[in-house]
């Protein structure tokens, strides 16, 4: 008797149909191809990963098979393909479709170098989940209590299209406030709008990377919930190790049944790293009802 293992996760292989400006900053990338009739949504901000093709590694180079990333990892990094995290922004099973929204700038990467010099019909290949996934997901990172008083959402442009997901997908009745900062003026008309938050966003427009962002997250803090008894906050090198804190039980779901606000922040490790230790040693929120994700270092050639 043989028994077929289906696969919850797997790379699908995706030429791109259309590129669309949303923004100044904010670049819609709309993908086909008859592979992503059972690329799975589950929804939020779940992450997966683009395998982007380089003059030096085709997407033929990566390797597939259950232990990919270990196979990777032992490649050449001068000759591996490259690849990042991004979220999926809409799923259109009975087209074949996937949109992917990447935050265009100069070139630093090799995401950018593909995302300045994208063409119509250019593939990649996408990590995600499959139509079969079922149960948790722990590519979502956002997972607030069943019990939530209210939420607070933050970010830089990396984290915008998450937010957007997360903001598109709670409930109307739900409450809080978003913070966001962006490149440019135009780019402040990114994210959809949800009766229940209140939006304070920014235009960098020259200003210091992350004023904003951390000043308004400060501000919304105090808002939201009053002080309490600040915890230790374990710190971690940024340099040498990953920012990325999501509170679970053991089964996956939320670490508390009910809390007075949730936070979820992501952007560059430094602001978010200053912004965790804010929350959970000056403020006193509960760390388990706080998800912090460092997507990126300033200074580094990661996009």
């Amino acid at each position: 008797m043989t028994s077929t293992t289906v696969a919850t996760s797997r790379f699908f292989r995706a030429r791109l149909l259309s590129v669309t400006d949303v923004t100044p900053s904010f670049r819609r990338f709309t993908f086909g191809g008859p592979d992503l009739a059972d690329y799975g949504d589950p929804g939020l901000d779940q992450r997966v990963k683009i395998v982007f093709p380089t003059a030096v590694a085709g997407l033929d180079a990566m390797p597939t098979e259950e232990d990919w990333y270990a196979r990777w990892r032992a490649m050449d990094a001068a000759t591996r393909p490259p690849f990042r995290t991004y979220t999926t922004r809409a799923v259109r099973n009975d087209l074949s479709e996937v949109d992917v929204d990447m935050v265009a700038h100069e070139v630093i990467g090799p995401a950018s170098a593909w995302i300045d010099g994208a063409r119509i019909g250019d593939e990649v290949l996408i990590f995600a989940p499959t139509t079969a996934h079922t149960g948790v997901s722990f590519g979502i990172d956002f997972v607030p209590p069943a019990q939530t008083g209210c939420f607070l959402l933050a970010g830089d442009e990396t984290a915008a299209p998450a937010i957007a997901v997360i903001l598109e997908q709670l409930p109307a009745e739900a409450r809080g406030i978003v913070v966001l900062e962006v490149p440019e003026e135009g780019d402040l008309a990114y994210l959809p709008q949800h009766p229940g938050f209140t939006y304070r966003m920014a235009a960098r427009a020259g200003a210091p990377r992350h004023a904003h962002l951390e000043r308004a997250v400060r501000e919304a803090s105090h808002e939201l919930v009053p002080p309490g008894h600040g915890a230790e906050v374990e710190e971690i090198d940024i340099d040498e190790g990953i920012l990325w804190e999501v509170p679970r039980t053991a089964k996956g779901g939320a670490a508390l049944k009910r809390a007075p606000m949730y936070a979820w922040l992501a952007g560059e490790a430094g602001a978010i790293k200053a912004l965790r230790r804010h929350l959970v040693a000056e403020h006193g929120v509960d760390r388990r009802a706080v998800a912090f994700m460092g997507y990126w270092r300033d200074g580094r050639p990661e996009a």
